[in-house]
């Protein structure tokens, strides 16, 4: 690998000899009747097709997780895609890839896109990075109508009678305005919006006296960190949509009641503009295999992982399924165990544990990583002393994983300059840990033959023993599972609780919802919720700044900290390269 040059994502994305969908849904049973086409290169699958093969076995699962990244990413979707590349290729096996759909927010920002890199990506990759199939769109639609039915109905509630309502059918609510919990959405990046008021025009009732709600603060999240999205990716059928969307609380009434989508009208027509998202898309890897691409929740502000319904479709059809939990295993994987699996009733067989020697070497004490910026010279020289110092962090994750009682394998995705030395002390750390093996990759530059080995223990520890158990039972308090999860997953010494969390947690728990799973928003930086504290943070307190209720999704959100549902742009962001061959209608720049 030292030695080959590699070309840009973009360049080896259109280069690539893609197949026609039909092709690809035929290697796992499906017929155009199954399909949505959208266009030659990928289609949207019915749901029904969940009946059609439910005779068969299910497939092997795998999770694919990380350690705590740098501000770069450390290759987990990319290793995600390798491993699915070398299972099918070099090991002949029958399996599909379960991945998210990606926020624009981040394709247009520092992160860039998530469809791979290298010579392990799904294609086409503009289209994956890009609209898709709307589904993205679907769901800011859906957003911003429930955004606007709350505003309307306070608008006329606070000018009309009851009389006056109950003869167009409208029931009184009273929402105070103060608990409301529902922005609006945008999928940009955009601090700007993070606080805004709404209502200008409204501030004054028909006799001149003050309005009681507007104008009023409200804000933006970005797209993905929606309600409405989480439902997406955890509805299982068309029908649990409904319920999950007509389950929705967007605050309290005057009289600290929870006041649901339901309630305000508009629970139907937000299915009507979702139903069409909860079908997954299916494209296809560098190599041909077959790819489910569905729903995108942020792992650091939601709940990170794509949709039940695809990994329900793919464990049918292949004999190994390839998913993956967002940002590290503190997060993303936490998640996937406590929430998704808790609804979907599937339990994987392996967790993959991505692992980088310059992170380690970053949690060891190494220099600022920045990205854009050139790495320092201690990530790109031998230096063993600085790689042992940040072990610890990997050690942490192998644990984090075990807890769950599934076999772990640390794929270690191997950079041109990462010695074989380096490699030798994180496999022998990783298997020190309790690690099922350590393999070292290079499917970035090599595609599926460089993740042979990987796959290879992947195969062997789906054969292992296991012994699923949740982190935490849900009869436990809202502040048991917050303060278990923070003690013992993060490291944490305590917790701390703002004036405004602890109302909200003795409202939640008053209208029955304190036996829902967590969903912690903290940092991807850090095991703690300082993206400065790197390496393996101790002595620390974890403030929990506001909670939310997601009931429709299933799970209450605290927000940890500093964490922000609206990310903001950088100073040189990715949308600054991208533009349009006008000549040959190719789009330039994109990674």
């Amino acid at each position: 690998m030292a030695n080959k040059v590699v070309p840009s994502d973009i360049e080896i994305a259109q280069a690539a000899d893609l197949r026609p969908i039909l092709e690809i849904a035929e290697k796992i049973g499906l017929i155009e009747d199954d399909l949505d086409l959208q266009g030659k290169f990928k289609a949207k699958v019915h749901l029904d097709v969940i009946k059609k093969f439910s005779g068969r076995p299910q497939g092997k699962y795998i999770d694919v997780t990380a350690i705590t990244p740098t501000p770069l990413g450390e290759g987990k979707t990319t290793t995600t895609l390798g491993l699915v590349q070398a299972l099918g290729t070099e090991l002949g096996k029958n399996v599909m890839a379960c991945i998210r759909q990606p926020s624009m927010g981040p394709t247009f920002n520092i992160k860039g896109g998530a469809a791979g890199g290298g010579y392990s990506q799904i294609i086409p990759m503009e289209d994956f990075n890009l609209h898709l199939t709307g589904d993205i769109h679907a769901i800011s639609v859906a957003h911003n109508l429930v955004a606007a039915a709350i505003d309307t109905r306070m608008y006329h509630e606070s000018r009309q009678s009851d009389e006056a309502l109950e003869r167009r059918g409208v029931t009184r609510i009273d929402i105070d305005p103060d608990t409301i919990t529902w922005n609006r959405v945008v999928d940009v990046c955009d601090r700007s919006l993070r606080r805004i008021k709404v209502g200008f025009n409204d501030d004054k009732l028909a006799d001149g006296s003050p309005s009681p709600v507007f104008p009023r603060e409200t804000g933006f999240d970005i797209s993905v960190a929606s309600e409405l999205m989480a439902i997406l990716a955890l509805s299982t059928s068309l029908r649990d949509l409904r319920e999950r969307v007509g389950r929705v609380v967007i605050g309290l009434d005057t009289k600290g009641k929870p006041v649901s989508l339901e309630q305000i009208g508009v629970a139907g027509a937000v299915t009507v503009l979702l139903k069409d998202a909860l079908m997954p898309t299916l494209m296809q890897t560098l190599e041909g295999q077959p790819a489910f691409v569905h729903a995108g929740p942020f792992a650091n502000i939601a709940h990170g992982n794509s949709s039940i319904v695809a990994d329900q479709i793919a464990l049918r059809v292949a004999d190994y399924v390839v998913t993956e939990s967002g940002f590290g295993a503190d997060i993303g994987m936490e998640k996937f165990f406590d929430i998704k699996c808790r609804y979907s009733g599937l339990i994987p067989n392996v967790v993959v544990l991505v692992a980088t020697v310059r992170a380690l070497k970053m949690h060891g004490g190494g220099p600022k990583v920045t990205p854009g910026a050139p790495l320092d010279p201690a990530y790109t020289s031998e230096n063993l002393e600085l790689l042992e110092a940040g072990l610890g962090n990997l050690g942490v994750h192998i644990k984090n994983a075990l807890r769950f009682g599934i076999p772990v394998v640390v794929a270690v995705n191997g950079f041109k300059d990462d010695t074989d030395a380096e490699m030798e002390l994180v496999r022998k750390y990783s298997e020190e840990q309790g690690a099922y093996a350590a393999v070292k990759t290079t499917h970035w530059a090599d595609g599926g033959a460089g993740a042979k080995a990987l796959a290879e223990a992947v195969v062997g520890a789906c054969e292992q023993p296991s012994d699923f158990k949740f982190l935490y039972p849900l009869e436990w308090s809202i502040k048991q599972k917050i303060e278990h999860i923070c003690k013992e997953f993060y490291g944490a010494d305590g917790v701390s609780y703002e004036p405004l969390a602890e109302q909200q947690i003795e409202a939640y728990e008053s209208a029955g919802f304190g036996n829902l799973p967590m969903c912690m928003a903290k940092t991807h930086l850090s095991l703690s919720h300082d993206p400065t504290l790197k390496g393996v943070p101790t002595g620390f307190t974890v403030p929990i700044r506001e909670v939310r209720a997601s009931v429709g999704a299933g799970f209450i959100y605290p927000l940890l900290g500093t964490m922000s549902t609206m990310p903001g742009l950088a100073t040189y962001p990715a949308f600054m390269n991208i533009d349009l061959d006008l000549d040959t209608g190719k789009i330039l720049g994109m990674f």
